[in-house]
């Protein structure tokens, strides 16, 4: 199997119903960078109207048929990457290097994540970059208050692009960006009228790519006073750094997060880290979607002169002291040496 930093990189684009994404998906498919990539669309409806968007701008495209990719055609998800590979290696479309899943704007991602992490055949191809959510400025806000999967779309994001900044007060546009770091205090927030020459980066950015490692991992740079009061009563889903003053074991870490992550993965919608491994010079990166986890990623170098361990956790309904105090215990009670990383 290829070094999973050498799998095919899959990133998926989602938001709620009229949030954006085709706007965002041709600007970004716009970028030399990206020239080489595959999409899959999928709307509700007989005729996903996107599809015929984007063929204008990308050769690679299939329409995933039957409605939802997020839950009941996760079979055919898996049917068309497969596809895609077979088209490739016959030479019927042209070759890409990475694929983007634009989703419904009902859609829950985690299915979707789940599919990619977990499907046999497909993680020895692919990888999950990293997710990207849209959400319009005017009317976001009460999308979050009201429906759960706009809640879903921001809280799994590691992108969020606010939209359509330009049909609200400057008032309403803070209160939503303040809305969606309690929600989210790892992602990367910009506003789509921001988004520079190099945006390509909502795409590439990720804890495997050489480039773009250091700027993830600063995005997760969170101080511990950001972390009070992030949350948000109406919806139960809880945003919060854990910050640990000493080297970590990294197998009583691995076991714990193991546990951690079977027992309540469902409620778990994100967790990042950047990890004082004892024994390790370098900070490590690890990156898990609810009950699963990303292999873990190297930094060649501290980004700055902290270098206490931070994990950031995205949950629902789970009591952040619960979480403190099971990781804490574990650092208590296992004394063995640091397990070598190998």
């Amino acid at each position: 199997m290829a070094d999973y930093s050498e799998l095919n990189p899959i990133n998926i684009v989602t938001g709620f119903l009229g949030s954006g994404k085709t706007t965002l998906l041709r600007q970004l498919l716009s970028s030399p960078k990206l020239a080489d990539v595959a999409v899959l669309v999928n709307e509700f409806g007989e005729i996903g109207l996107d599809h015929h968007l984007l063929r204008g701008v990308t050769e690679s495209v299939l329409l995933l048929e039957n409605g939802c990719v997020c839950c009941a055609v996760r079979g055919d998800l898996q049917q068309a990457l497969r596809e895609l590979l077979s088209q490739r290696t016959r030479g019927a479309i042209p070759h890409f290097r990475r694929v983007v899943i634009e989703t419904s704007g009902l859609a829950d991602p985690a299915p979707i994540a789940y599919t990619l992490l977990s499907d046999a055949v497909l993680r020895h191809h692919f990888r999950l970059s990293g997710i990207v959510t849209t959400i319009a400025a005017n009317n976001g806000a009460g999308q979050l208050a009201t429906f759960a999967e706009a809640v879903k779309q921001v809280s799994m994001a590691d992108r969020v692009v606010v939209t359509k900044g330009d049909l609200c007060d400057a008032p309403t546009l803070a209160a939503l960006m303040s809305g969606v770091r309690r929600l989210n205090l790892a992602a990367q927030i910009v506003e789509s009228a921001d988004i520079s020459d190099d945006f390509h980066g909502l795409l590439t950015d990720d804890i495997y790519d050489g480039e773009g490692k250091q700027r993830e991992a600063r995005r997760w740079m969170i101080e511990p006073h950001t972390t009070q009061d992030a949350h948000a009563h109406t919806t139960h889903v809880e945003s919060f750094a854990v910050v640990c003053d000493r080297p970590l074991d990294w197998t009583s870490f691995g076991v714990w997060a193991s546990m951690l992550l079977h027992r309540h993965g469902s409620d778990i919608l994100r967790l990042k880290g950047l990890l004082n491994v004892a024994g390790m010079p370098t900070p490590v990166l690890v990156n898990g979607v609810q009950h699963l986890m990303h292999p873990p990623s190297h930094l060649p170098e501290w980004p700055d002169a902290d270098h206490r361990s931070r994990l950031i956790f995205i949950v629902r309904g789970l009591q952040r002291a619960r979480i403190e105090r099971s990781l804490a215990i574990f650092n208590e009670i296992v004394n063995a040496p640091a397990a070598s990383m190998a």
